[in-house]
């Protein structure tokens, strides 16, 4: 009698990561980031106002959110697989969708799909990689998966350089991403992690304390504000400063090749001194990067923040997500959707807002400077934090 090869069969260590970290390419670096290195050449081709670019980007958020919400109530491991793989080619869809019309509506489609395929790529895709890796007895290496993240923002930084060295006008530069997003959705389908077999009933949850929790989703509310007004603007502010015309595409490429292998460094760092102080580090150091381009209109100023967003924002991701899922083991994805959710709320709020002060005032100051405040609100809730962790592990005082 001859057994079923496993679907596993074929499919080596090297190819699940590479295929994950191309779909983070597709699903986040095209079909998402693309729009921040092109934001300003909408802007002038194509009479996109500050006030509809924030909302495009909030709407981007608010398909992100949709995605959040359905990969936290998805069980089967079938359907995960499925919606994964039509999340890749949603990404390609959504970025052909920006070049096909000049029409506003058009374009928040195409945004809000692009938010469905980066949930995909990032909730979906690093579980189904994650749990090909424990189940063929690997050390999980999600670290070495989400620096498709950063290199996601360098392609898109690279792209939007390359396509404008070629003179193509805002429609041409949406469809050579079309063109890099199908080069790298073949790999990433081919390699896509097979359908999981089905969980053992598992045991009772166990969750944090609530207090704990809520604290956590209130600082990644913070830190989500700070993510998406660089990852919108970085690019738009940038150029819009008189001697800084044709330098924004070099700010958001510094931000990929920081991010890149930020992620090994944070956890480094976290090893070192702690999660919650690495966190706050990275909390403080984004918090730096936001006050620069505010301070200063200068190109150091402007560079050296896209420097540090792109070191910063990554850890603070997996840092929190790493550290709410050790503490619920039983059921670590119900507690990282709930903050992930916390993290999206701020991501379709910062946007708009953004953009309407923009409009309003015809630079990004203001709104940088009260990034800054969220950000510095979110850095007291981690002290505040800290605080109370040591208080709870001190030992009771005797009794008298």
């Amino acid at each position: 009698m001859t057994t079923k090869p496993s679907p596993d069969a074929g499919l080596q260590a090297w190819q699940v990561i590479t295929g994950g970290i191309l779909a983070l390419v597709l699903c986040i670096g095209v079909a998402r980031f693309a729009y921040t290195p092109l934001l300003p050449l909408m802007q002038r081709q194509a009479g996109l106002s500050d006030l509809a670019a924030g909302w495009l980007a909030a709407t981007n958020y608010m398909g992100y959110m949709s995605g959040a919400l359905l990969a936290a109530w998805l069980e089967s491991p079938l359907w995960r697989r499925r919606l994964y793989s039509a999340g890749l080619l949603v990404g390609l869809l959504s970025t052909a969708l920006m070049g096909l019309s000049g029409n506003v509506w058009v374009w928040a489609l195409s945004r809000y799909l692009g938010g469905l395929a980066g949930a995909a790529g990032m909730l979906l895709g690093s579980g189904l990689v994650l749990g090909w890796l424990m189940r063929h007895g690997r050390r999980p290496e999600l670290g070495l998966y989400f620096t498709g993240l950063g290199l996601g923002i360098v392609v898109s930084a690279l792209g939007a350089m390359l396509m404008g060295r070629l003179d193509l006008d805002w429609r041409g530069h949406w469809w050579g991403f079309v063109l890099i997003g199908a080069l790298a959705l073949l790999p990433a389908w081919a390699w896509r992690p097979p359908v999981p077999p089905t969980a053992a009933a598992a045991s009772a949850a166990v969750l944090p304390a609530r207090r704990w929790i809520l604290q956590m989703m209130a600082m990644y509310f913070c830190a989500g504000w700070g993510f998406v007004i660089s990852a919108t603007f970085t690019v738009a502010i940038v150029e819009r400063q008189p001697l800084l015309a044709g330098q924004g595409p070099w700010a958001w490429l510094l931000v990929g090749l920081a991010a890149t292998p930020a992620v090994f460094i944070w956890d480094f760092i976290a090893r070192r001194i702690g999660d919650l102080q690495a966190l706050l580090l990275a909390m403080l150091l984004q918090l730096v990067s936001v006050l620069l381009p505010a301070w200063s209109n200068g190109l150091a100023a402007a560079l050296s923040g896209a420097l540090l967003y792109g070191a910063t924002f990554i850890g603070i991701v997996s840092l929190t997500l790493a550290l709410v899922g050790r503490r619920s083991p039983a059921n670590p994805g119900k507690a990282m959707a709930r903050l992930t959710l916390s993290y999206g709320a701020a991501q379709v709020s910062a946007p708009a807002l953004a953009g309407a002060m923009a409009q309003a005032s015809g630079s990004y100051t203001g709104a940088l400077w009260l990034t800054a405040a969220v950000l510095g609100l979110g850095a007291g809730l981690l002290v505040l934090l800290q605080r109370e962790e040591r208080q709870s592990a001190r030992p009771p005082a005797p009794a008298s």
